[in-house]
């Protein structure tokens, strides 16, 4: 999916784009956003135009580790978002498939603990968070229930607009509440 030729060599995302597909309830858009730190002002640009941010965590035994540690990517992303007022959020662990064992629960667990107590700290509520195990590379909970991780029960969130559950990332995201825009007001513009 990465269309520059720069992105195709180095093997990461550098400007923003755009998929857009429909689920059961919205017409969604997903703004694909660098993870590389040297293109953070085009991640910036990507996460500020949305109603929920989908945080990418790589499960794998190492990626995981250094997107969590002090100066990681995946804690500089979860801030970021919070910070540029993205108030939902969907934390999908990705390549399960590559965990030790592959789609390990354990594995599952301690990172749900870990990522819960950052996005804790950044502002948001852990409770209003979906932790959705998946692989991209396999489909496994992106569109249907993986039949590899039977261990994994869904996930729920507590708001009060009302709960939500499901099992895959398309479920989590048909369970966003689209904010509230305030049309009806003059429009200010920044000069």
């Amino acid at each position: 999916l990465d269309k520059l030729k720069a992105e195709r060599e180095r093997g990461i995302t550098i400007d923003i784009a755009l998929w857009k597909f429909e689920t059961e309830k919205y017409y969604v858009t997903i703004i694909d956003a660098p993870g590389h730190r040297d293109f953070i002002k085009n991640m910036i640009t990507g996460t500020s135009q949305a109603d929920c941010a989908v945080l990418i965590v790589a499960s794998g035994t190492g990626e995981f580790e250094a997107g969590i540690s002090k100066n990681g990517q995946t804690r500089e992303h979860a801030l970021l978002a919070y910070t540029l007022g993205v108030k939902q959020l969907i934390i999908a662990c990705n390549k399960m498939d590559s965990t030790e064992p592959p789609y390990s629960e354990a594995r599952f667990n301690e990172i749900v603990k870990e990522v819960s107590g950052y996005v804790k700290k950044v502002g948001y509520n852990p409770k209003t968070v979906a932790f959705v195990p998946i692989s991209g590379w396999h489909g496994d909970n992106m569109l249907e229930p993986s039949t590899n991780m039977p261990w994994y029960k869904g996930w729920a969130i507590e708001r009060k607009e009302g709960n939500a559950s499901g099992k895959t990332l398309r479920e989590a995201l048909d369970a966003i509440v689209p904010p509230q825009r305030p049309t009806d007001k003059p429009l200010r513009l920044p000069l």
